[in-house]
Parts: structure tokens; C-alpha cells; sequence
């Protein structure tokens, strides 16, 4: 994978990957703004398996916030993921509080280069593939990176979190 700056816009995202010396892959495509589902709109405009293409969705817990990052075709198992962080219930976060804390905008929240350093759960499944794609912090970009490296740079645990 190579990293590219001038087709990643120097979101916080890339720029954390850069800092790392993290090797990454942009994809850039247009967003569509009346899409459903920012995840699978990425899979489908670039062409990628919906399972290697991950959603991060932020979650509140008896602690305060937290990151659950799942494939984008399936969906955040709340239970599971309060017991991946050892709380007893999770509920999403609101969109606005999720925004704030992260500094992105809901459709480009990245697990990387967030504003804050919160607990963060990858769904398992990432294990299974050589690359995985997330959020390169913004709508319309996607970054590709080992999820052995998404993992070491966002502190995150791995666990079945999705269903």
C-alpha cells in the first residue's frame, strides 16, 4: 500500500497514518449526498467486498464513550460490545455529541485521528482480510490498511461485535 497525500485532503486521519509511517491506500470517491447508508455507498463506488469495508460508530457507555468499528453490512451488536468493554449496557451516541468528540461529521467519522483517544472494539472479522478500508475522515474517502495496524494505532481490542 502506498500512501498518497494528494488524493487524501490532509484529514486528521491521514495525517495520524503519515506521523505513524503507517503504509495506506486512499480511495476517494463522489459522495452522494441523498445515499442511505455512507458505508455501503463506499463499498459500492469503489468496488470492495461490503465485508472489508468498515463503519465506525460511537457508542455510550456507563464510562463514558467509546468506538465500535464493524463491517459495513452488518450491524453495532450493543450487548456485545458492552461486554468487549466490560460495561453492562451501551447505547449509540448521539449523532452531534459524536461529531464533537471525534471532529468529524457524521458519514466521515474516522477511527483514526480522532480528537479525543477513546476505548475502541474491531469486530473480529477484520482478522480475516490482508486489508480492511475505513473512514479516511471525511465523506467520499476511504483509507486501506492492515486491520493489524488499524487495531495498534486506535488501541483497539479485537471481538465478535457485530451481528
Amino acid at each position: 500500500m502506498a500512501r498518497n497525500r494528494a488524493t487524501t485532503g490532509g484529514t486528521p486521519a491521514t495525517v495520524a497514518l503519515e506521523r505513524a509511517g503507517v503504509a495506506f491506500t486512499p480511495h476517494a470517491y463522489e459522495h452522494d449526498p441523498a445515499a442511505e447508508s455512507f458505508g455501503l455507498e463506499a463499498a459500492h463506488a469503489l468496488g470492495v467486498d461490503p465485508a472489508r469495508v468498515f463503519k465506525t460508530l460511537l457508542v455510550s457507555v456507563e464510562t463514558g464513550l467509546a468506538v465500535g468499528i464493524v463491517p459495513v453490512h452488518r450491524q453495532l451488536d450493543l450487548k456485545a460490545l458492552a461486554a468487549a468493554l466490560g460495561a453492562k449496557n451501551a447505547v449509540m451516541a448521539d449523532p452531534a455529541v459524536a461529531e464533537r468528540t471525534t471532529g468529524y461529521v457524521v458519514g466521515g467519522i474516522s477511527p483514526l485521528g480522532q480528537k479525543k483517544s477513546l476505548p475502541t472494539v474491531l469486530d473480529v472479522t477484520a482478522s480475516g482480510f490482508e486489508a480492511i478500508l475505513v473512514s479516511g475522515g471525511k465523506r467520499g474517502l476511504d483509507v486501506e490498511l492492515t486491520p493489524d495496524d488499524l487495531a495498534r494505532l486506535t488501541s483497539a481490542r479485537l471481538a465478535a461485535i457485530a451481528r
